[in-house]
């Protein structure tokens, strides 16, 4: 893999990640951009604990542009975007509007492909490869912040999710805190090795593996499967076999499997409804804190869901999900899970 780091007009960095070595991307952006000038703020909520982001610049962000008009496609002459190189394979720049800047933290957008009428699930095995590559290099580097606590990958697909550019792309956010989310599992997960002295998360996985009947795939470096307590109706979890904390330290045999076992999944959601566009879903890595004590029994893994519960039905996150954080969902697990190992590609 070949990185080139360079800067676009603003001062904001934009690193291109090739599979071979030839390509020049030394393209300066000739674009008049003033420096950014993003104002985060960091707060944290009284009674919960959890962390909220402030971000009002965010309002002024490029909001469902045509493709003629596409920030995150290669320059032409004609138009320059984000990208100053006439053509890439997959390339990472600072957010122009990002929710975490400064010193509260940084915001990346990825860009899988240079296609803007394509999907990741498109994409061929060499490409999901490229891509792995970079959100490592990526995850290694953001980590190595002083200032950032954990590091997040991910991806929204569709406007039901609300994403507001229709390109190939995805996010990496660097924290600086740990996420909620993490919080509460590292607290249960800290609380089962007190009771225990085993590993909840190695617990869970083999559970499923020995069950069975929520498995959508099992590879022998990777296991897919709908949890046992699902909050959306098509949710899927998928771990290495090898617990590891992150991205970083995934071995080289799990790392060669991943593109073609991520790319079925992929697929398969989007067989899930007799629709002529893509399945709506949050793709996101779930990865240890950059550093500190909990590393040690976390499991890296990816979540993957879809808001679209049938062809012509979203679930909502109504009063007791919003209000509440208590999910109800509409799908059996078991009936998830038997749906998605009857979309495999044939």
């Amino acid at each position: 893999m070949k990185r080139t780091s360079t800067r676009l007009a603003d001062g904001r960095e934009i690193l291109y990640y090739d599979a071979g070595g030839g390509a020049d991307r030394t393209v300066p952006d000739t674009r008049p951009l003033d420096a950014p000038a993003a104002t985060s703020e960091v707060r944290r909520d009284p009674l919960l604990g959890d962390f909220v982001v402030i971000a009002s610049h965010r309002q002024a962000r490029t909001h469902l542009p045509p493709a003629d008009a596409c920030p995150l496609c290669p320059s032409t002459a004609l138009r320059a975007s984000e990208v100053p190189a006439g053509d890439y394979e997959v390339v990472v720049f600072e957010n122009r509007f990002p929710s975490l800047a400064g010193d509260t933290g940084r915001c990346e957008v990825i860009c899988f492909t240079s296609d803007h009428r394509t999907s990741f699930a498109e994409l061929d095995e060499e490409r999901a490869a490229l891509v792995l590559a970079a959100w490592t290099d990526r995850t290694a580097e953001l980590s190595a912040r002083d200032d950032v606590r954990q590091v997040y990958c991910f991806e929204n697909r569709g406007a039901e999710i609300g994403v507001t550019l229709g390109h190939p792309h995805g996010q990496i956010y660097a924290f600086p805190f740990i996420t909620p989310r993490t919080t509460r599992m590292l607290a249960t997960v800290e609380a089962h090795r007190a009771r225990t002295g085993g590993n909840l998360f190695e617990e869970v996985l083999a559970a499923e593996r020995a069950e069975g009947t929520r498995i959508v795939l099992a590879a022998e470096h990777w296991t897919a499967f709908v949890p046992y307590a699902a909050r959306w109706p098509y949710e899927v979890h998928l771990y290495p076999n090898r617990r590891t904390a992150d991205l970083t330290t995934l071995d080289e045999a799990a790392r060669a499997e991943f593109p073609r076992v991520y790319l079925e999944l992929l697929r398969r959601f989007d067989r899930l409804f007799d629709r002529p566009e893509p399945t709506p879903y949050v793709s996101a890595w779930h990865q240890a804190p950059a550093s500190g004590g909990a590393r040690a029994d976390f499991a890296l893994h990816l979540e993957l869901f879809t808001v679209r519960r049938t062809a012509d039905k979203l679930k909502y996150l109504a009063g007791t999900e919003s209000g509440m954080e208590a999910y109800m969902n509409d799908v059996r697990p078991e009936d998830a899970a038997a749906r998605l190992r009857a979309v495999a590609t044939r």
